[in-house]
């Protein structure tokens, strides 16, 4: 008969917040979520099993639509932060050395030090018609009067990104900087160029943490709400802003519960299919965050 031991208790008390955590602010909310997008109100207080909500979404394009827009715009996100992150994470990791590397990194968490809904402010004080860039463009002659540069796609592609890069960066760095210096040494010994070295040796050490990064930053970026409203506008069209229309605007619980099973589960198809595709396993991934 196995005893508990002091060191076993010690180590249930230990674990006992993080699972409260995990039971009572994850998984009951989704469990109440999930049983509520399982039914239909057919009168004031009286409910019933249903997968109406589940067949709306399918069936009304306008859902599907901006479903699929806000995956493909994620994806975008995620593959331009990647390609701005890993030559930063390499210079952070392999080149920079002592009190520049310190620098460098407190230089990259210095914006998240302020809260998304500060930093997503800025750029609508920098990018409004009336703002810091667009009057500096019309001072320089490159516009004839200041553009509005908000509400447009390629915006929204900024705000996500620069909201989201941190995440990128650091699995990235925790990948790369156990890369051995002798391999790139050995690698140009024998007649190596830079291109060969990049995808023979770095990209394949650091997938990992690229897979890790990805995955973070499109979650992330999915499931952002307040940057695609704030810099898109009413003509965002981000699947986010339905699902809060559903819960806030129209009280149908029983949609909005619905559209937000449906994120998870797609976005978590998506990336089940992205680690598929590029032979990484999730455990592999989450090790280098």
């Amino acid at each position: 008969m196995n005893t508990l031991t002091p060191k076993r208790l010690t180590l249930y008390l230990l674990l006992a917040p993080a699972i409260l955590w995990l039971l009572l602010l994850i998984i009951l909310p989704h469990v109440g979520m999930g049983m509520i997008s399982f039914r239909e109100r057919i009168g004031p207080g009286e409910f019933a099993g249903s997968l109406k909500q589940y067949r709306t979404f399918f069936e009304e394009p306008l859902y599907w639509n901006t479903f699929v827009r806000t995956a493909v715009m994620s994806l975008i996100a995620t593959i331009m932060a990647l390609v701005m992150a890993f030559p930063v994470a390499w210079t952070i990791a392999k080149v920079a050395k002592g009190r520049l590397k310190a620098l460098m990194l407190a230089a990259t968490l210095l914006p998240f030090w302020a809260s998304e809904l500060v930093r997503t402010l800025g750029w609508l004080i920098l990018l409004r018609g009336s703002g810091v860039i667009p009057q500096f463009l019309a001072f320089i002659g490159v516009t004839d009067q200041p553009v509005e540069l908000l509400y447009h796609d390629a915006t929204i592609l900024v705000g996500l990104i620069y909201s989201s890069l941190l995440f990128m960066l650091v699995p990235l760095i925790n990948a790369l900087e156990t890369l051995d210096d002798s391999l790139i040494e050995a690698a140009y010994d024998l007649g190596g160029n830079r291109l060969n070295i990049l995808r023979k040796i770095i990209i394949p050490h650091a997938a990992p943490g690229i897979a890790a990064g990805s995955i973070m930053v499109f979650m992330l970026t999915l499931g952002n709400y307040l940057t695609p409203v704030v810099l898109g506008g009413k003509s965002s069209m981000w699947f986010t802003e339905q699902i809060y229309t559903q819960f806030i605007t129209r009280f149908n619980w029983e949609q909005g519960a619905a559209f937000a099973f449906l994120l998870l589960g797609l976005s978590s198809v998506l990336v089940w299919l992205g680690l598929k595709i590029t032979g990484q396993r999730f455990a592999d991934a989450m090790r280098r965050t």
